[in-house]
C-alpha cells in the first residue's frame, strides 16, 4: 500500500496474500492501561491499533486517548498495544488461534471481514442502535461511509480513518503549458497533451515494488465510467465493457505518452522524485500528496475536481480503514462501552495533526480542516462519490476484496497496462482468470 503522507508511514488496508506466510511482527508501546478500576474483577480488555500517523505523535496521543478511559463501575479497564505493519496479518492469525486475541482493534481494511468469515467477529450493531444512534455518532458519519461496514450478518466493523483515490495537479505547470483544468477525461488528456509540449508527464503514477497505488487508480478509472470488479454477489466480473472503455482509455494515455514509460517500476518514492523535479503535472494518489514533495512543490499542488467519464458518471476509489471488535473477550459490554468512548474523544488525532488519515465524522473534518482548503475539498467532494472495491456491485467491504487488494494479480495487471504492450480486453481477460483462481 501506498504513503498517505510523511507523517502517516505506510497506510495498509489488506496486504492479506502477501503477509500471510510471514513471521510475527513486534508489538510495541505496550500495554498502555486506561484509566479507572474495574469492581468486577473481570482481566482488562485489550485494543491493538495500528501506527496510523506521525511515528511519535500518533501514538503519544491515542495512547492518552485510552489512558483517559474511565469505565463505569463493574467493567473492566483497557490496555493499549501499538502493533507494526511489518507482518501484521499473522500477529493477529497467530493470536486468534490462541485466543489470545485483543478485544477491540484496528487492523487492515479488510481484516475484520477475514475474521468475519471465520465466525470470530462481534458485531458493532448494539454499539450503532443503542448508542450512536442517542450520541449523533451515527448521524455524524460522512455519506454512506457507515454502511461500508455492513454484511449480511451485521456491522463486522466501524470506519476509523480513510484512504482516499484522487488528483493533484501543479499549478505552477499547467499555468505555463497553457492547460485548462479538466473534469471530464476528454478535457483531462487535452491537460496531458498540453503538458507534454513542456516536457511533462500529465497521466502520474506509480506501480512498482511496494506500490500499489497505480491498480488503485485504474480500478477508480473503472468506478468513474460505471465498472468495477465486483458484481452484486460479490463474485468477481472484471471483463465488462465499462471496464474495458476505461482500460482503453488509459492505454490510450500511455501510447501518446502522457504516462511516464517507467511508472511501472516506480515506487512512491520515484514517482514523488519526478514530482519534485517538475516532471508530473498531475498525479493520481492519496490525501496526503503534499507531505511527500518538497514545500516548493507543495505549494502549487491543488485537489483537481471528480472527472464526469464517458457514462456520465463521477466515481472514484477509497479504503474505509476500520476498527473492530473479537467474540473472544473478557467483556463485550466492556469492548462496547470503550468503542463508544474511543469515538467520543478521538478527535484529538486529526485537531492535533497527528498524521493519521481522513477522519470519518463530518464534525471531526469541520474542526479539523477548518483552514485547509484541499482536505475541505477532498471530504466534500471527492468522499460523496467514492466507492469501495465492492463496486460495482455493492458499496461494500467484505471477504472476497482481499483477493484484489494488494495481490499479485492486480500487481501484474496495473503493470500490464502501464506498460502499454496489451490490450484493455486481454488485461482484463488475464485479471479475471487470475482472480478466480486466487
Amino acid at each position: 500500500m501506498t504513503s498517505e503522507s510523511k507523517a502517516s508511514g505506510l497506510t495498509r488496508r489488506g496486504f492479506m496474500g502477501v503477509a500471510g506466510t510471514a513471521a510475527a511482527a513486534t508489538l510495541l508501546a505496550a500495554c498502555t492501561p486506561g484509566g479507572g478500576s474495574s469492581s468486577s474483577g473481570a482481566k482488562p480488555i485489550k485494543f491493538w491499533n495500528m501506527p496510523w500517523g506521525a511515528p511519535t505523535a500518533f501514538p503519544n496521543e491515542d495512547k492518552a486517548i485510552v489512558a483517559a478511559y474511565k469505565p463505569k463501575k463493574g467493567l473492566p479497564t483497557v490496555t493499549y498495544q501499538q502493533i507494526q505493519w511489518a507482518n501484521f496479518t499473522q500477529t493477529f492469525t497467530t493470536a486468534v488461534a490462541a485466543n489470545t486475541n485483543p478485544s477491540v482493534s484496528s487492523g487492515g481494511g479488510t481484516t475484520a471481514f477475514l475474521f468475519e468469515k471465520q465466525g470470530k467477529i462481534h458485531y458493532a450493531d448494539n454499539v450503532i442502535a443503542k448508542e450512536w444512534a442517542s450520541n449523533g455518532i451515527k448521524d455524524d458519519f460522512l455519506p454512506g461511509l457507515l454502511d461500508t461496514m455492513k454484511t449480511a450478518n451485521g456491522y463486522a466493523a466501524v470506519p476509523y480513518n480513510l484512504d482516499m483515490r484522487l488528483y493533484w495537479y501543479n499549478k505552477q505547470l499547467m499555468d505555463k503549458a497553457g492547460a485548462s483544468l479538466p473534469t471530464t477525461w476528454d478535457e483531462f488528456e487535452a491537460a496531458c497533451k498540453a503538458l507534454k509540449k513542456i516536457g511533462v508527464y500529465g497521466y502520474g503514477t506509480y506501480s512498482g515494488a511496494g506500490a500499489f497505488t497505480g491498480g488503485h487508480t485504474l480500478v477508480a478509472h473503472m468506478i468513474n465510467n460505471g465498472g468495477g470488479l465486483f458484481d452484486k454477489d460479490q463474485n468477481v466480473d472484471v471483463v465488462t465493457d465499462a471496464n474495458i472503455q476505461a482500460m482503453e482509455w488509459v492505454l490510450g494515455l500511455v501510447k501518446n505518452g502522457y504516462v511516464d514509460p517507467r511508472s511501472a517500476t516506480y515506487t512512491s518514492a520515484n514517482a514523488y522524485s519526478q514530482m519534485n523535479a517538475g516532471k508530473f503535472g498531475m498525479i493520481w494518489d492519496g490525501a496526503g500528496t503534499p507531505a511527500n514533495v518538497n514545500a516548493s512543490v507543495a505549494s502549487n499542488l491543488v485537489v483537481g475536481d471528480p472527472l464526469v467519464g464517458p457514462s456520465g458518471q463521477k466515481g472514484a476509489l477509497y479504503f474505509p480503514n476500520n476498527i473492530f471488535m473479537f467474540k473472544n473477550t473478557t467483556s463485550v459490554e466492556g469492548s462496547e462501552a470503550f468503542l463508544n468512548y474511543y469515538y467520543q474523544n478521538m478527535k484529538t488525532l486529526w485537531t492535533k495533526k497527528t498524521g493519521i488519515g481522513l477522519p470519518p465524522l463530518k464534525s471531526i473534518a469541520k474542526e479539523a480542516y477548518a483552514d485547509d482548503p484541499q482536505a475541505t475539498k477532498i471530504i466534500e467532494t471527492w468522499q460523496p462519490i467514492s466507492k469501495t472495491w465492492g463496486a460495482p456491485g455493492q458499496n461494500t467491504v467484505f471477504y472476497n476484496v482481499t483477493k484484489v487488494d494488494g495481490t499479485q494479480p492486480m500487481i501484474a495487471f496495473a503493470q500490464s497496462i502501464l506498460g502499454g504492450n496489451t490490450t484493455a480486453k486481454a488485461a482484463l481477460t488475464t485479471l479475471q482468470s487470475a482472480l478466480e483462481s486466487a
